[in-house]
């Protein structure tokens, strides 16, 4: 029964890494804010629920574990929220979305 649990907590740990690498190559390709607005707060809120189930399963009491899994629903509550505001902003700033022709990244105009 423990290896059952270490191979999930590890492959939990695993996938967690995974989506946070490709969260940040995500926010270097894509072009505009409101694409990285959405690619940051998906994956942080991705790996940070497979980061943390892991951490729940490697967890050595229930004490412990019921901590993991407010600082885990916390992190669900906060994060769509924050990244929601931060669209919800630069959309009331009038910032403009990236278009195929513009070649660059999105600004004001």
């Amino acid at each position: 029964m423990a290896v059952l649990l270490d191979t999930l907590s590890w492959i939990l740990l695993l996938a967690g890494s995974a989506l946070l690498i490709i969260g940040g190559i995500g926010l270097i390709r894509f072009p505009d804010f409101y694409s990285r607005v959405q690619a940051a707060g998906l994956t942080d809120t991705l790996c940070s629920i497979c980061i943390l189930l892991g951490l729940m399963l490697q967890a050595g009491s229930i004490t412990l574990a019921g901590k993991i899994l407010f600082a885990l629903l916390f992190l669900l509550f906060t994060g769509p929220t924050a990244a929601h505001a931060l669209a919800k902003t630069a959309h009331f700033d009038r910032l403009e979305a990236w278009k195929s022709g513009d070649g660059g990244a999105s600004s004001k105009r």
